[in-house]
């Protein structure tokens, strides 16, 4: 088949069109370069969907403080704030429930804006942005501020036996240390690979198929990548990362 060798002759590993003559694509398309240091870089469509989302996150952040202190306590909350208090109330319940009471609400923030940042970032393909965890840096950073927060704390609480635990046994200790550098690659590489899973498959399902049949039946398929797939994926990752800091505190 043509599309099978030119995928097979380099167009899959540019990630930016699949072939030239079907017109698939997988997002990737660079708008602006400049010279930086003495290399070149590119605006890409990641770096434009990042943008309009964290602007959009902002916009949304202080929307909800204005209405927030302009509240009258004696009066009923309207449908926006009530739905600011239900947001608030899962991210603290599910703080506290996977990290205990003592230490939940501390991470309640953080927790909370990796939630929205990562199920905005997984679902924004269906306002026809490329979703910014389909590119790797994006979910390796996220998966490293994790790490980092892994063993500030395991550093914070346990001291200096967050090493020396790493050699006990002396015989597993290679193991040990192999899980940890391990951590934040199987964090990233999970989130990344389930969300440009779906990417692929909607960039061949829209080059490949009649334009008729994209009227009704790419819906479906949206509702399952985007939404279903990156609500999961948003919940495993800050699962994940709820987990693996918790397992730090001296408790």
């Amino acid at each position: 088949m043509k599309i099978g060798s030119t995928l097979l002759s380099g167009g899959l590993a540019n990630l930016g069109v699949l072939t030239q003559d079907s017109e698939v694509t997988f997002g990737v398309n660079g708008y602006l370069k400049y010279h930086l240091f003495g290399h070149e870089f590119e605006l890409t469509t990641t770096h434009i969907s990042l943008l309009i989302i964290m602007v959009t996150l902002l916009i949304f952040a202080l929307v909800a403080n204005r209405a927030i202190k302009k509240a009258d306590p004696d009066k009923v909350p309207g449908p926006f704030l009530n739905m600011i208090e239900y947001m608030v109330e899962t991210i603290d319940n599910l703080t506290k429930t996977n990290m205990g009471e003592k230490h939940g609400y501390k991470f309640a923030n953080y927790i909370g804006t990796l939630f929205i940042f990562v199920l905005f970032s997984n679902i924004s393909g269906l306002f026809g942005l490329r979703p910014p965890t389909a590119d790797y840096g994006v979910t390796l950073g996220l998966a490293m501020i994790t790490f980092f927060l892994i063993h500030y704390n395991g550093f914070k609480y346990q001291k200096s036996k967050h090493v020396t635990n790493l050699f006990k046994p002396i015989l597993l200790s290679p193991i040990n240390i192999i899980g940890e550098i391990a951590t934040p690659i199987s964090m990233s590489l999970r989130l990344f690979g389930n969300v440009l899973s779906g990417t692929v498959m909607m960039g061949l399902i829209y080059g490949l198929l009649p334009k008729i049949i994209l009227l009704f039946w790419p819906g479906v398929l949206h509702a399952y990548f985007d939404v279903f797939s990156g609500a999961i994926q948003t919940y495993v990752f800050c699962m994940l990362t709820m987990v693996f800091i918790s397992q730090q505190f001296e408790e």
